[in-house]
């Protein structure tokens, strides 16, 4: 049995569920829509440069979510899940996954979203185990804060290699699939690395080495 890794935005499903929640907390009346959204895409654009600091981004995008309990998000994950984020799972994506699943292999999303949001969606893509940034609640309220390790760039290592020590699994014939640059640190650590529809300079290192390129649809 070998580990089959998935970064989730972009590679799981057509979309960032980040800013796809953004967009909803707008619906919600939860913030001021022009500016906040101005703001999400401005950093969201230096993500995909690869020159974002995530704390920066998850302190802007939980400042609404703090002093909600887990029980309302979770009320309204559920639904903006089915009705958002179903409709753009890409259909390969759940093939590699029954794939993996049918040769024994142990299936692992590891994101640089929210466990709020990567949560549910692993629940609807049939995943149980996932690694996603953590974030703090006190006595059943969100902060707004996070804590532990972000996944992102070689934070996604960090909190991996974590894993595998507590789960005594190893990275033996593992598998990583992704879209972005920003996960170079993990697919470098892998015996499979996989380049899923990548953003051109993952493309070109993917090109350059060898790697595998799949278009998701």
């Amino acid at each position: 049995m070998a580990l089959a890794i998935f970064d989730l935005d972009e590679t799981l499903i057509h979309g960032d569920c980040a800013s796809l929640w953004s967009e909803h907390m707008v619906r919600l009346g939860w913030v001021d829509g022009e500016s906040f959204l101005r703001r999400d895409r401005e950093m969201m654009e230096a993500y995909n440069k690869g020159e974002m600091a995530m704390e920066d981004y998850m302190a802007f995008s939980l400042e609404p979510v703090a002093g909600r309990t887990l029980e309302e998000l979770a009320h309204l994950v559920e639904p903006w899940v089915e009705d958002v984020i179903e409709p753009i799972i890409f259909g390969d994506a759940c093939h590699c996954i029954a794939e993996h699943r049918k040769q024994g292999d142990r299936v692992l999303i590891i994101s640089a979203s929210g466990t709020h949001l990567v949560g549910p969606i692993a629940a609807r893509l049939g995943v149980d185990e996932y690694l996603a940034i953590e974030l703090e609640a006190i006595n059943g309220v969100y902060t707004g804060n996070t804590h532990g390790v972000l996944t992102y760039r070689e934070g996604k290592v960090a909190r991996l290699l974590e894993w595998l020590d507590q789960e005594q699994e190893n990275l033996e014939d593992a598998s990583f699939y992704s879209d972005s640059r920003n996960d170079l640190p993990l697919l470098l650590k892998v015996d499979h690395p996989k380049a899923v529809n990548p953003d051109p300079v993952l493309r070109a290192h993917a090109e350059q080495h060898g790697w595998p390129i799949l278009a998701w649809k």
